[in-house]
């Protein structure tokens, strides 16, 4: 008798920290992170991929930055696929997030979780947690979606599979994504299915990496079938290295490795994907992929105090091995890499997981008897002929519509479509992934109502001259969005608002170059017509003044600049990111005074907030009042959102409490 597969929809209470409001300032600012060193001994097309398609912002995504420390019991939509040997649960609310994956022959859960979701500031767009598997895509880094609702539906095939779609319109890249995960009912592995649809007219960067968290012991182990690797440091260099033999240690065994580091294994064309983390019994997830996904990468925090920290700080479960690594596959050599999307193109691959079940003898053993013996048991799992079958399903049903909806996503893809439709442009077919008209919220209804208003007006190609008289001003918005053609309907006939203005300042400023005065003049010009504007609201006119402040900056002027950012602070006092941001770069550029004048015009809730406290005490420092700054450490400071590999409380402990030493609780150090 054929074992039984199910797919069941519950609702799972976790322990989970409030992400809260997103930040309401256009996110201008270029990404945190820059691509990494390359060198000249790295491959020509690693080296070529590592400096080409990096974004320059999140500009249209807002940062998710207003979570806490603090946790309730939250109802998530959970979506089990269980048979007689595999209980899969994901978490659509968060990103698709695979949360949990048990063999059911071994008893064992084969990812890293805790009993709490904590959010800390390691994506994209800042909020990030660890555990289970997680998919990435756009650029590097941890998705602008994982800490979002994704569209989800149940999809059953005419063979009689469940399958959970799961889909997104990535609005960096304006690309559409979709995960299509079952559990065929006689399989030890699951399988995940991915595509990505290029809608455009042009070549788009791509990157995807999805990215495992692995229990680690002393006795776990990470295979994969290659001598060496690329190896990446915190200092930004990257480096061709054997893993077995990496700076006196066999960095394969994760917790033997004394600082954090990323190990990108260099599979041979003809090897098959795969990578394994194995325990003390042999047990431990596999990643198998199909040809496409070619990287594999083993990532580790670090034995020594930081790196312990980081994983409590992201762990913070009582009583629970807080301890991890990663473990991870992508389209690309190293995480480094963009990849051309073509235009009009789709690509979809498969990743199955399940329990690798090696000999722990032959594991723990030599590196080529390991790889070997890894390899022969990930095709006892899954054969190479079972995954071009698995892919031949997913590319079969990619198109199927869905039967039953699960959870709703961001209505973005909706008003997209509007865009495309009302301007003559290129979509693609939403039969497998529809963007449902109920799905637009209030974040997109002053954009509709912007598309609405100038029917029949916006023509392909956009030109400011196709566009006659807008019907009605532009209404403002609470939201952002990028373009030329939202540029030329928002500075469309004579009848532009002062929130138009506005926008059409925030979006040249977003696509402006940074290092260009000339561009950062024009940026600054438009927004000095926004705030000539009597009509533009308090909240409005405080981003003005921030983006001029900003724009200022980049031309050179920064003390024009610090003025801008300090004007308004002024006119919205009770914003917190607008002051921590005026803070930072006063701070930075010179100006520690005006950043504790800022502090001290401030309310008492903003100034609680425990970035507000660091600024202060790093600006009394940079004031030459080292003992205000050591006062403030020294009563407890908690950064919620300290960026991951940042030492600044560290430093700053050092600097103005010499010979003390740094409290645990601000030991982040990755190095």
């Amino acid at each position: 008798m054929t074992a039984a597969s199910s797919m069941t929809v519950t609702t799972r209470n976790v322990e989970m920290a409030t992400l809260g409001p997103e930040s309401p300032l256009p996110s201008v600012q270029p990404l945190l992170e820059g691509p990494y060193t390359v060198g000249d001994t790295l491959p020509a097309d690693i080296a070529g991929g590592a400096r080409w398609g990096h974004a320059a912002n999140m500009f249209p995504y807002p940062l998710q930055d207003a979570y806490t420390r603090e946790s309730s019991a939250t109802a998530l939509t959970a979506v089990v696929l269980e048979n007689d040997h595999v209980k899969a649960t994901f978490l659509p609310q968060l990103g698709g997030r695979l949360w949990s994956l048990i063999d059911k022959a071994s008893g064992k859960e084969l990812l890293h979780t805790g009993d709490r979701i904590q959010f800390a500031n390691l994506a994209l767009r800042n909020a990030w947690f660890a555990g289970g598997i997680e998919y990435n895509i756009g650029t590097r880094g941890h998705s602008p979606t994982t800490c979002s609702p994704l569209h989800s539906a149940i999809v059953r095939t005419p063979e009689g599979q469940e399958v959970l779609r799961m889909w997104e319109f990535d609005r960096l890249r304006e690309v559409v994504f979709q995960l299509d995960a079952w559990l065929p009912s006689d399989s030890k592995v699951l399988f995940v299915a991915v595509r990505i649809q290029n809608p455009n007219d042009v070549t788009v960067p791509m990157y995807w990496w999805s990215n495992a968290a692995i229990p680690q012991t002393p006795a776990t182990r990470v295979i994969a079938p290659a001598t060496r690797a690329y190896a990446t440091d915190y200092d930004g260099s990257m480096a061709i290295v054997e893993p077995t033999s990496f700076h006196g240690i066999d960095a394969t065994w994760p917790a033997r490795n004394p600082q954090a580091a990323d190990f990108f294994f260099d599979l041979a064309p003809q090897e098959r994907r795969w990578e394994v983390a194995v325990d003390c019994d042999g047990d431990g997830l596999g990643l198998i992929s199909s040809s496409q996904l070619r990287g594999r990468k083993l990532f580790v925090w670090g034995e020594n105090t930081g790196g312990h920290r980081w994983q409590e700080w992201l762990t913070p479960s009582d009583g629970a091995d807080r301890h991890y690594a990663e473990i991870q596959s992508g389209l690309s050599q190293t995480q480094f890499e963009h990849l051309p999307l073509p235009a009009g193109e789709s690509w979809q691959w498969v990743e199955a997981y399940g329990n690798a079940a090696l000999d722990p003898a032959l594991a723990g053993g030599s590196w080529k008897a390991a790889v070997a013996h890894g390899a022969q048991r990930v095709e006892e799992l899954l054969s190479e002929a079972a995954v071009d079958a698995a892919l031949a399903n997913a590319a079969a049903w990619a198109d199927l519509a869905p039967d039953e909806m699960l959870v709703a996503g961001s209505g973005w893809g909706a008003l997209e479509r509007e865009r495309r439709v009302a301007a003559k442009l290129d979509w693609l077919d939403e039969t497998g992934t529809p963007f449902a008209t109920e799905t637009l919220t209030a974040a997109q209804a002053p954009w509709l109502e912007l598309l609405r208003a100038n029917a029949g007006i916006v023509e392909k190609p956009f030109e400011p001259s196709a566009a006659a008289v807008v019907s009605q001003p532009f209404a403002g918005a609470e939201s952002f969005v990028r373009g030329l053609d939202w540029e030329d309907l928002l500075t469309a006939g004579r009848n532009k608002s002062a929130e138009a203005l506005l926008h059409h300042a925030v979006m040249v400023h977003a696509r402006a170059d940074g290092a260009s005065f000339g561009d950062m003049g024009t940026v600054a010009s438009l927004y000095r017509r926004a705030l000539a504007e009597c009509s533009l609201a308090t909240s409005s006119r405080a981003l003005a003044r921030r983006g001029l402040g900003l724009a200022l900056i980049s031309s050179g002027d920064v003390a024009g600049g610090i003025e801008a950012l300090t004007e308004a602070c002024a006119v919205d006092p009770s914003n917190r990111w607008i002051l921590v941001e005026a803070m930072t770069l006063a701070i930075a550029h010179g100006f520690p005074a005006q950043a504790l004048a800022l502090v001290e015009q401030a309310p008492k809730s903003v100034v609680d907030v425990g970035r507000v406290k660091f600024l202060s005490a790093l600006a009394h420092a940079r004031n030459g009042e080292a003992e205000f700054a050591a006062e403030i450490l020294r009563a407890g400071v908690e950064v919620f959102d300290l960026r991951e590999g940042e030492n600044s409380i560290t430093n700053l402990w050092q600097e103005v409490c010499p010979g003390e030493d740094v409290p645990r609780a601000y030991q982040f150090s990755m190095r």
